[in-house]
């Protein structure tokens, strides 16, 4: 029957009122779609990232690495969101050459992480001999976790993702689920790949009922995110985390990172390195005692080291510069003018440096150095 009793509308009209209300439906849903991203804040950052995520995954392919075959078309809206934070290896400055007094650390690296990855297939007939998919490097500050993150990367020429947490979270429900699980297809996708997430502690630390509920979770389906690179061998995605604070990590979360990697302060012989190696394309004077300087620096980071060179290298320029007119001269002239650093500027920054230290309490309950 077409018709339907006491005047009604015939079925065709029917389905025609359905269908302009459907199209009406979805016009105003893309319309307010289209106005509330108009009135977001962050519309224009969104973009410029997307962007730049773009340019740096076309860069990588071009650069015909390990992702020379990649589609860009591959990725979705979220993934490129975490592309963003995606660091090409070639553009690294840091490498096993710029790190001293850590040499057991690179080898056991070189030996557990680098080896499987580039020689995958003296490891193909064996379960145990696979890349660890978690590591953590954990210490005091200043010691170079970091450093041997991006290094390790570096020497593997694996992608590196330097995650920023706060991009995994969002104002709206379920999107943060959305750009967790965004991190680990898109690392696949890139493998082999090193998700590095610094301040570990800060995102994974141990769970309780405070938790809210998104942050919770995000944090499960982390931890379930990673335990499907687990059970998959062929899978070259490796999870680093750096941290001061270990003990605040959550259990669940150290069960998955079976290399674990205590840096600690260094001693002197390794402080000695250190400073070798921060002063050697520098310009010293023939008074400078580099072992004395290591041995009265106990309780000194890697960063602490470097802070005190750069501070007396400045003690020099602001010599030349209570000397000299300000008017510019070449830099050959310059480079002739500006004296060596000396002694004298490394003890003058040390002092400077030690009562900062011990004034902050850095040094803790031990006895701050002394000068001889």
């Amino acid at each position: 029957m077409n018709m339907v009793a006491d005047g009604g509308l015939t079925r065709s009209e029917v389905l025609m009122l359905v269908a302009r209300l459907t199209c009406v439906t979805a016009i105003g849903f893309f319309s307010m779609k289209w106005i509330m991203s108009q009135l977001d804040p962050t519309n224009s950052n969104k973009k410029r990232a997307k962007q730049k995520a773009r340019e740096q995954l076309r860069k990588l392919t071009e650069s015909g690495g390990q992702i020379q075959a990649f589609d860009l078309e591959q990725l979705t809206d979220y993934e490129v969101i975490i592309a963003t934070h995606l660091v090409d290896p070639n553009d690294m400055k840091v490498s096993w050459n710029n790190i001293a007094g850590l040499e057991h650390v690179i080898q056991e690296l070189k030996e557990t992480v680098m080896l499987p990855i580039e020689r995958k297939e003296l490891f193909e007939d064996s379960q145990l001999m696979q890349a660890p998919k978690g590591i953590l490097l954990h210490g005091p500050p200043g010691c170079g976790k970091t450093m041997i993150a991006k290094a390790t990367a570096k020497e593997t020429k694996t992608c590196f993702i330097n995650l920023d947490v706060s991009i995994l979270t969002d104002k709206w429900y379920g999107e943060s689920q959305k750009l967790t699980a965004a991190v680990f297809s898109l690392a696949v996708k890139l493998q082999p790949c090193i998700i590095f997430i610094d301040e570990i502690d800060s995102f994974l630390r141990a769970r309780n009922t405070q938790d809210h509920e998104a942050t919770a979770m995000m944090k499960a389906q982390f931890m379930s995110l990673w335990d499907g690179l687990i059970t998959d061998p062929s899978c070259t995605v490796i999870v680093m985390g750096a941290t001061n604070r270990p003990q605040d990590l959550d259990r669940a979360i150290l069960r998955r990172m079976p290399a674990t990697f205590y840096i600690s302060l260094p001693n002197e012989q390794q402080r000695l390195d250190v400073l070798k190696l921060i002063l050697r394309n520098e310009p010293i004077a023939d008074n400078v005692d580099i072992p004395m300087l290591a041995k009265q620096t106990e309780g000194f980071s890697g960063s602490d080291l470097q802070e005190l060179c750069r501070n007396a290298s400045i003690y020099r320029i602001r010599d030349y510069l209570h000397t000299h007119s300000s008017k510019a001269t070449d830099d050959e002239e310059y480079h002739d003018a500006v004296r060596p650093i000396t002694m004298e500027d490394l003890l003058k920054s040390f002092k400077n440096m030690r009562m900062s230290k011990l004034h902050t309490g850095l040094f803790g309950t031990a006895k701050p150095p002394e000068l001889d």
